[in-house]
């Protein structure tokens, strides 16, 4: 089995204090990997993580996601690159030292985007790393762009060209939110399970609370993640939280906690 864990920038640093890592959590998340490597080590996956505090205060402040233009946003999208590799480095450490033969693939090394979208990304090197027993490491960063100059890529992104080449089993997205919520900002109901069609029915109704997400990005990965699960059969999806200890743990031995993405059954 295959799977695509993300650890969201939200969940690994404190999004109110630019570049502060919030070590304990990082470390725990890194001891749940472990131990479900343990228990299953034929288990495969490829992991992600966000940038949260740290690239998301120089991607706004030059505008990188919308293209990069002159020497000023050249400055902000090497300050982007330095940033995102310094929170990937200390994820990197803790799970090291947590026993994890975790092995990373800059974005910016490696791929070529077209207007904000993949065009070239020579993934050999990562087949490898999977078929040999690593962990491929992925992460939001800049790239070159050849419409844009340059700009930013999410993990989901990334997750959504990996998939349809690597045909995952299952996307894990552990964040700061519970899951999807019907009513944010109330944040009283949950909505266990998502499908293209329920997702159809739900827009005119929770459109607007889902786009109101604290990330401002839940609407666009509650897309992006219902485009793959149409594209791929039985390609499932849960967005959850990895606030609560324990749970990426129980999402990679096999619950379902959250939200699930899924096909028509």
């Amino acid at each position: 089995m295959l799977v695509f864990l993300k650890l969201g920038g939200s969940l690994i640093t404190d999004k109110n204090k630019p570049h502060t890592p919030r070590r304990e959590v990082i470390n725990r998340l890194a001891a749940e990997i472990a131990s479900a490597r343990r228990q299953n080590p034929a288990l495969q996956w490829v992991l992600g993580h966000g940038s949260g505090s740290f690239g998301h205060v120089e991607g706004k402040k030059y505008a990188t996601r919308s293209g990069v233009r002159g020497h000023e946003q050249w400055l902000g999208f090497a300050q982007v690159w330095s940033a995102a590799r310094s929170l990937n480095q200390i994820v990197i450490e803790s799970l090291t030292q947590a026993g994890l033969p975790v092995i990373a693939f800059p974005p910016s090394c490696c791929i070529v985007a077209s207007d904000a979208r993949i065009s070239t990304w020579e993934i050999g090197p990562l087949r490898s790393a999977l078929a040999n027993g690593l962990s491929p490491l992925v992460y939001g960063d800049v790239v070159f762009d050849t419409v844009r100059g340059g700009t930013i890529l999410s993990t989901e992104d990334l997750f959504s060209h990996l998939a349809h080449l690597l045909k995952p089993d299952r996307i894990l997205l552990a964040g700061s939110e519970q899951g999807v919520w019907a009513d944010f900002p109330a944040c009283t109901s949950l909505i266990e399970q998502i499908t293209p069609a329920t997702y159809r029915q739900m827009t005119g109704h929770i459109g607007d609370a889902i786009a109101t997400d604290v990330t401002g990005g839940m609407a666009q990965k509650v897309k992006s993640m219902l485009d793959l699960v149409k594209s791929i059969p039985g390609l499932q999806v849960s967005i959850f939280s990895g606030e609560i200890p324990g749970l990426v743990f129980h999402a990679l031995s096999g619950s379902t906690p959250g939200t699930l993405l899924h096909g028509e059954m």
